[in-house]
């Protein structure tokens, strides 16, 4: 059987949506407080410095770009753990 013409359970497809969509969602949390909850607590956050800078300024400015990035390499290696493990990777 070619990999392109195998087929997998409903169960087991299931279960990988399942993970997948929990990936997501943990992830679209994550960018939600990097992009809207952190921006509305700068004020507090510009009491604490980080290198120097007041940490409000620093996390808007390239903390939550950083984590942007992260976010995006972690989400692709943890999805394609997700892929190999229901054999559905390339």
């Amino acid at each position: 059987m070619s990999a392109d013409n195998r087929e997998i359970s409903q169960d087991v497809r299931d279960r990988y949506w399942a993970k997948t969509r929990n990936l997501t969602v943990v992830i679209l949390i994550l960018w939600f407080i990097f992009s809207i909850v952190v921006p509305l607590m700068v004020r507090p956050l510009n009491e604490m410095t980080f290198m120097g800078f007041p940490l409000g300024f620093y996390m808007i400015c390239q903390g939550s770009l950083i984590a942007f990035v992260l976010l995006v390499f972690f989400q692709n290696w943890r999805q394609d753990q997700i892929d190999d493990e229901f054999g559905v990777g390339d």
